[in-house]
C-alpha cells in the first residue's frame, strides 16, 4: 500500500513538473512588455534568492563547501549555467515572437538529440527501433526545411541546448535543488549587472510597467524553481520509463497553447513535420516499454530459478546435517 501511495505521489509531482514547464509560455506572455534579454536577466536575478530560501527550508547546505573545492566540477556547473541560459533565452524568444509551436517542436526533438549524443559522445549502442526513430526524426527536419525553405533553427537550437545541458548535468552529479542553486549563483552577477545597466539607461521595465508587472518579474525565480522541485519529487518515486513518458507533457501543452491560445499557424507542411516527429517518439516509446517489459520478465525468471535452486538445495542440506549428527557420537 505504501508503494502505491509513493507512486501516486510521484505521478502528481511528475504531472506538476512537466505541466508547469509546458504552461510557462502563459507566464512569459503576461510579461511581453519586457524584452527577452531583460526577462532572462530578471529570471536569473530572482532565481538566486529563491534558491537560498529553498535551501534554508530544506537545510541543504552541506554540498556547498565540497563543490567549491572541486575546480573541474565548478567549471562544469558554469558550463551548464551558460547552456541553460541560452535555452531559457530561446524559450522566452519563442514566446515573445509568436513561435511557441516551433519551440514545442524543439522539446519533442530533444529525446532524439539526446540519443544521438549518446551514440556520438558516449559510444552507446542503439537498438533497431531507436535507429529507426532517429532516422524518422531526421526526415522530419528535412521535410520542414524543404517546406519552409530554411532550417527550423529555433527548434534545433532548443533541442541541442537542452540535450547539452542534460549531458553536463549528468557529469556534474548534483541533485535538482543543489544544481539549480549552484547554477543560479553562477548566473546572478552577469544578470544583475545587465539589469543595473538597463536601469541606468532608463530601459528597464521593472518599475515602469506597474506593480503587477513587478510582482510577476519578482516571482519568475519561483516559476523557474517550482517545476524543478516537483521534478525532484517525481524522480525519486517513479521509474525512469514513467518519467520518460511524462516528459512529453511539456511540449504537448506548449503545442496546444501555441495553436489554441496564441492562434499560431499550422500549415500542412508544418503538420507533416510534426507528424513524423510524433511517429519517431511513438517508436521510441514502444521500444522503451518493450525493453522494460522484457527486463522485468528476465528478473522474474531469474528470481524463480533462484527460488527453485534454494528449494532443491534445502532438503540436501537437511540430509547432510542429519547424517553428520548421527555419526558424531560414534566418532567420539
Amino acid at each position: 500500500m505504501a508503494a502505491a501511495d509513493e507512486k501516486r505521489t510521484g505521478l502528481l509531482f511528475g504531472f506538476g513538473a512537466y505541466g508547469l514547464w509546458g504552461l510557462l509560455p502563459l507566464y512569459w506572455h503576461f510579461l511581453d512588455a519586457t524584452g527577452p534579454g531583460e526577462l532572462l536577466a530578471q529570471r536569473m536575478v530572482w532565481a538566486l534568492p529563491t534558491a537560498a530560501v529553498i535551501l534554508a527550508v530544506l537545510g541543504k547546505w552541506t554540498w556547498v563547501r565540497p563543490l567549491l573545492r572541486q575546480p573541474r566540477r565548478l567549471a562544469l556547473v558554469a558550463a551548464a549555467a551558460a547552456v541553460i541560459s541560452v535555452n531559457w533565452f530561446l524559450y522566452i524568444y519563442a514566446v515573445t515572437h509568436g513561435m511557441v509551436i516551433e519551440g514545442s517542436l524543439g522539446y519533442f526533438i530533444n529525446p532524439l538529440v539526446s540519443i544521438a549524443f549518446g551514440v556520438l559522445l558516449l559510444n552507446e549502442r542503439l537498438r533497431a527501433l531507436q535507429w529507426t526513430a532517429v532516422g524518422v526524426g531526421a526526415l522530419a527536419v528535412v521535410v520542414m526545411t524543404v517546406a519552409y525553405g530554411k532550417l527550423p533553427w529555433l527548434s534545433l537550437a532548443l533541442a541541442l541546448s537542452f540535450a547539452t545541458y542534460g549531458l553536463l548535468k549528468k557529469r556534474v552529479g548534483l541533485g535538482g535543488v543543489e544544481g539549480f542553486s549552484a547554477e543560479s549563483a553562477m548566473q546572478f552577477l552577469p544578470a544583475a549587472g545587465f539589469v543595473v545597466w538597463l536601469s541606468v539607461r532608463g530601459e528597464s521595465t521593472f518599475v515602469s510597467e506597474g506593480a503587477g508587472h513587478m510582482v510577476l518579474l519578482a516571482f519568475s525565480g519561483l516559476a523557474t524553481a517550482l517545476p524543478l522541485i516537483f521534478f525532484g519529487g517525481a524522480a525519486v518515486r517513479l521509474p525512469l520509463s514513467t518519467l520518460g513518458l511524462l516528459q512529453y507533457l511539456a511540449p504537448v501543452f506548449m503545442f496546444a497553447l501555441g495553436l489554441f491560445a496564441f492562434h499560431e499557424e499550422m500549415p500542412p507542411e508544418r503538420l507533416a513535420g510534426f507528424a513524423l516527429v510524433w511517429l519517431a517518439l511513438a517508436l521510441l516509446t514502444w521500444d522503451a516499454l518493450r525493453t522494460a517489459r522484457r527486463g522485468r520478465r528476465e528478473l522474474r525468471r531469474a528470481a524463480e530459478q533462484a527460488r527453485a535452486k534454494g528449494a532443491v538445495a534445502a532438503p540436501a542440506d537437511r540430509h547432510e546435517h542429519a547424517g553428520s549428527s548421527e555419526t558424531e557420537p560414534t566418532a567420539g
